[in-house]
């Protein structure tokens, strides 16, 4: 099993996509990359502890590789826009890719430069490539979100 580390704008649909790739065993919604330790979803909203709203996906590289998941996560959002998705604007809804590995580092990075040369975007990508941190899992009624709601997207 692996790890993958995704911010793409507002977690909820994200999260709701993933779960539908096969390879993929498990994903959880929270926080990472700032600097207040458990943060709470009214904290992240300040955007001011520097968290990105996350999902952490738990992988079966024999059934998807990390490059197949990478490139849903750039066809899921708008890797041009800095710091927004849509109507949601601010550091938490950042475009990031927190790899868990040097080889995850290498292939996220090689994505972002076959995306640039087929010149699939307008505007640079402007995803960060970051270390994972710690993964602040996020509160319970934000885990599977939509699902719970009989909703199967949102405007990402």
């Amino acid at each position: 099993m692996a790890k993958a580390t995704f911010g793409a704008g507002c977690f909820w649909g994200v999260e709701a996509r993933f779960q539908q790739v096969p390879g993929v065993t498990a994903t959880a919604v929270g926080y990472e990359g700032g600097k207040l330790d458990n943060p709470t979803y009214k904290d992240v909203c300040t955007d001011a502890t520097g968290h990105a709203e996350v999902v952490e996906i738990d992988f079966d590289p024999s059934k998807v590789s990390y490059e197949h998941l990478l490139d849903l996560f750039f066809e899921l959002h708008d890797p041009t826009q800095l710091n927004r998705q849509g109507p949601d604007w601010g550091k938490q809804y950042r475009s990031a890719v927190f790899y868990h590995s040097l080889e995850q580092e290498a292939v996220a990075k090689q994505v972002i430069a076959r995306l640039t040369d087929e010149k699939r975007f307008s505007r640079p990508i402007v995803t960060q490539v970051v270390p994972a941190e710690t993964f602040w899992r996020a509160e319970e009624y934000h885990q599977k979100y939509l699902e719970k709601r009989g909703a199967v997207s949102c405007h990402i």
